[in-house]
Parts: C-alpha cells; sequence; structure tokens
C-alpha cells in the first residue's frame, strides 16, 4: 500500500545491466527506479569527489531503462543527474531535459545549492520532480510545504532517520557509562513489544497448546 522507489544507482554496469537492473527492481514489486549518471563506483551526491559519465552513456542508461520498463516491466523511472557538481546547472538541466525527452517519469537534480537554482530547475523542467534533502549537506532544508511551492512533487530524506538513531544511541551509550538513569531515553518495553511484532506473535500462538506461554 505504499509505493517504494529502489535505488538502482548506476545500473551496474552498462545499457544491457541497466535493463536487467529495472526488470530486476519492477519483479521486486517497486513502484519506481532510480538510475543516475555518476562514475561508478558512485559517492554520495552530497559529498565531495563525485564525477559523471559522459551525455551519450548518461542517455543510454536512462534509453535502457526506458526500454526495460516499455518492454514488459512494471516500474517507473526515476532519473538523476549529478551533474551540478561537476558542471554546473546549466548542464544538469541540459541532462535531465534529456532524460524527460527519452521518456523518464520522474527527473531528480542531485544537489542544487540555493533555493533560486531549485526554482529555477522546477520551472525549467517538466513532469514530475524529486527534492533530496539531506540535513546538513548542499541542498537547502525546506518544509514540504516551501518543496511543493517550489513545484516539487517529491521529496527523499535519506539520512533523517539514521542520523535521529545514530544520536539517540550516542546519549544512551554515553548515559550508561556514567551510570546514570535512561529511562527517559528509551521506549517503553510494552510500545517496542507491539511494533516489533511481540503482541501479533503472541496472539497467534494462542490457536496452539504447545506455544502458549502465561505472563
Amino acid at each position: 500500500s505504499i509505493p517504494l522507489i529502489g535505488d538502482g544507482d548506476t545500473g551496474y554496469g552498462n545499457a544491457m545491466n541497466v535493463r536487467r537492473t529495472v526488470t530486476g527492481f519492477a519483479k521486486a514489486g517497486c513502484a519506481a527506479v532510480m538510475i543516475e549518471d555518476q562514475l561508478a563506483p558512485k559517492r554520495c551526491g552530497h559529498t565531495k569527489g563525485k564525477e559523471v559519465v559522459g551525455r551519450d552513456e548518461a542517455f543510454d542508461r536512462i534509453r535502457a531503462a526506458v526500454d526495460a520498463r516499455d518492454a514488459g516491466a512494471d516500474i517507473l523511472i526515476l532519473a538523476r543527474t549529478d551533474a551540478r557538481h561537476q558542471h554546473g546547472l546549466s548542464e544538469a538541466i541540459d541532462r535531465a531535459a534529456k532524460f524527460k525527452e527519452l521518456g523518464a517519469d520522474i527527473l531528480f537534480v542531485e544537489a542544487p545549492k540555493s533555493v533560486d537554482e531549485m526554482r529555477t530547475l522546477c520551472a525549467e523542467l517538466p513532469g514530475p520532480k524529486m527534492a533530496n534533502i539531506v540535513e546538513g549537506g548542499e541542498t537547502p532544508d525546506l518544509s514540504p510545504e516551501e518543496l511543493k511551492d517550489i513545484g516539487y512533487q517529491i521529496a527523499a530524506y535519506p539520512l533523517s532517520l539514521m542520523a535521529a538513531a545514530m544520536k539517540a544511541m550516542v546519549e544512551c551509550l554515553q548515559t550508561m557509562k556514567a551510570g546514570q538513569p535512561r529511562d527517559d531515553k528509551l521506549m517503553n518495553w510494552a510500545d517496542l513489544r507491539n511494533r516489533i511484532g511481540f503482541d501479533d506473535y503472541y496472539k497467534e500462538s494462542e490457536r496452539y497448546a504447545s506455544s502458549r506461554r502465561d505472563g
């Protein structure tokens, strides 16, 4: 019931590998797959040292992804370019526009550096567009309403939960090391048990006398 976007990275090889990757993500049940133009092995979109392949190879990747979709893969193609870092915003927009011309369903220009850049690419590019919000990264951390107003239809927050979880774990370990109470840093046992499925498991196990547990 929740559409899943799969990260197909560079497609893991040449154009034929891209087709295979897209087909595999479709068989796995993904609603969309992202294919990008970085040079493999790829880097995080908000780190130094990113490079992209030439236009011809970038376009072949998206062409192959679209061909896989048109051949029967039930999936949307989310086409990503990281050209902003290496070649500037104009080149990134040109690449994304070509991706759309080749048949991509959703466009993703990674790491615009300002609200003005975000407005420019949304104004110049057709169809649905995705923003990638990495707290502390290159792109301004705007609210969902602000992103919608600019012209984005999708927003990804790839590090928010991991960063929050790591901060909580560090704080809990520091509290344990200091020998201090940590109840205020923990989810209560009943809520935790419910969220990880214990309650459902116990309910189902009641059908079997040998699996019952009291207390």
